[in-house]
């Protein structure tokens, strides 16, 4: 197996390929890792989400890392980390309501994109009005590895 070093264009490829990360955040020197359904447009990553320790955390500090992988098997691999961002989209906000339907309209093309930002492990109760969050990665930076046999 040959490890290497993934070209930009490579990681983009990856990335609009895709539709599940891991997305790591930050506060007070504590790291928080979760899965969640993104989907990619241009420089941004279009996220979903209810209130809670993500959003709360990416709120506080908004230096994000996301890491998204394809994986063929143990030995062929592709795995891209992308850093940036996070930026809510407030669709009640002047201006940005456009960029969250934009948001909404991608992601509803994804299987079952609602359930890793919508569903708690914990009964919920039922509420009048939903209080769910979209929110935008800008990307920064993507760096990727990838590895194969014979791969060079």
């Amino acid at each position: 197996m040959f490890v290497r070093e993934m070209r930009r264009e490579e990681c983009q490829a990856v990335v609009a390929a895709g539709d599940l990360a891991r997305l790591a955040c930050c506060k007070d020197g504590q790291p928080y890792i979760v899965p969640i359904t993104y989907a990619h447009s241009g420089n941004c990553l279009y996220c979903f989400s209810m209130p809670g320790q993500k959003i709360d955390w990416m709120r506080s500090n908004s230096n994000i890392s996301l890491q998204i992988d394809e994986f063929a098997s143990n030995r062929q691999w592709k795995s891209v980390v992308v850093t940036g961002r996070y930026r809510e989209l407030p669709a009640a906000a002047p201006g940005r309501r456009s960029e969250c339907i934009h948001a909404w309209s991608l992601l509803e093309k994804k299987a079952n994109w609602w359930e890793p930002g919508g569903l708690r492990p914990v009964p919920q109760t039922i509420s009048a009005a939903s209080p769910h969050i979209f929110f935008c990665v800008d990307i920064e930076e993507m760096t990727g590895r990838a590895a194969g046999e014979g791969e060079r």
